[in-house]
């Protein structure tokens, strides 16, 4: 079976404004799909290809008024909104006097795409704060999972943040990513304390998650790294006792995450249980209790590696790329743990 994939340039808007939304009274324009990046644990590139934009006079200001006439919330959607080609042109647009009563939200933005431009331009339409996600702040580790940014682009975009009048700078960062080594949480550590001093009055978060291995992805082989729990409680110290606010997504939960990513027909067994426990880690763990012979054993779908020449749960669905291509691009990122481990025999 293979993946459709629509390759128009009119994109979603919200169909329904409501108080009762996650984000309440906001009205949602995707103005980007996919990802042109390629970081190799992320869905969002990989499933979804190929990146595709809405057209600026066609598609996004005839969808941005039509909200606006029924709620001065606007929210920009996409992995990477401000890789718009025309992103500069639609900012331009929403810096209009008539535009000043809006309340404008963008999603996690590139790092090397925040301008003091785009910094004064949220702040002027009432928002305090901008997301990026880095990752790690380890060079090296970046450059197994293909993010291609360095401390200095991150640095530079906090001060363009502080200098546009925006007040805190959300990062997004990952524990448990293949290859990572306890220095490299150190050079996590060590940017955010750069950040925090070339900065000076920003407030700082870094969200950090747990990797958790995705279908048609590079490091769709790779399962959850049981160290990834104490290496989130390391930052956790480390970042708080530094005056740095760390929000760690549950570890419990990214288990539950990776059991579902990777799971097989036969897990239909055990959500059926679970349904019934109550939704909580603690009932999935009791339903593999319940179902022992039956189903493999919780560590074999979240924590193991698997073979490269193992059928996937997935195998018979064609995605944007094939395996041969994944294959690749895994093999492209382990040159660089090899690297390190050539230095360490070295050495």
């Amino acid at each position: 079976m293979q993946k459709q994939t629509y390759r128009g340039n009119t994109l979603s808007a919200s169909t329904v404004v409501t108080e009762l939304a996650a984000w309440e009274n906001i009205y949602m324009v995707e103005v980007v799909r996919s990802c042109p990046e390629m970081c190799r644990f992320c869905l969002a590139s990989y499933l979804t290809l190929p990146f595709r934009t809405a057209n600026l006079e066609s598609s996004l200001i005839p969808a941005i008024n039509r909200g606006l006439t029924v709620t001065k919330r606007l929210g920009l959607l996409g992995a990477s909104v401000t890789q718009h080609p025309e992103f500069n042109e639609l900012l331009d647009y929403l810096s209009k006097p008539e535009y000043d009563d809006v309340r404008l939200s963008l999603a996690s933005v590139r790092t090397n795409t925040v301008t003091v431009k785009l910094a004064e331009t949220l702040t002027k339409r009432d928002t305090r704060s901008i997301t990026i996600a880095v990752e790690s702040g380890s060079d090296r580790l970046r450059k197994i999972i293909n993010k291609k940014l360095d401390n200095d682009e991150i640095i530079q975009a906090a001060i363009n943040a502080k200098a546009g009048g925006l007040k805190s700078l959300k990062l997004y960062g990952m524990v448990g990513i293949p290859g990572e080594e306890s220095e490299d949480l150190d050079a996590t550590v060590a940017m955010m304390q750069e950040i925090k001093k070339a900065a000076p009055g920003l407030r700082l978060t870094l969200g950090c998650s747990t990797f958790v291995p995705k279908s048609h992805t590079p490091f769709q082989w790779f399962g959850v790294n049981p160290a990834a729990e104490k290496r989130l409680k390391f930052l956790e110290k480390k970042l708080r006792s530094n005056g740095m606010d760390f929000r760690p997504e549950s570890y419990r939960w990214s288990v539950i995450q990776a059991l579902i990513s990777r799971g097989d027909r036969r897990l239909s067994y055990l959500l059926e249980k679970v349904r019934h426990y109550g939704d909580s880690p603690g009932s999935y763990r009791r339903g593999f209790k319940e179902l022992r012979g039956q189903l493999p054993p919780i560590d074999f779908y979240v924590n193991q590696d698997w073979e490269l020449n193992q059928v996937l749960p997935w195998s018979h669905l064609q995605g944007p790329l094939p395996e041969t291509t994944l294959k690749k691009h895994l093999n492209d990122s382990q040159i660089w743990a090899r690297d390190k481990l050539s230095q360490a025999t070295k050495n």
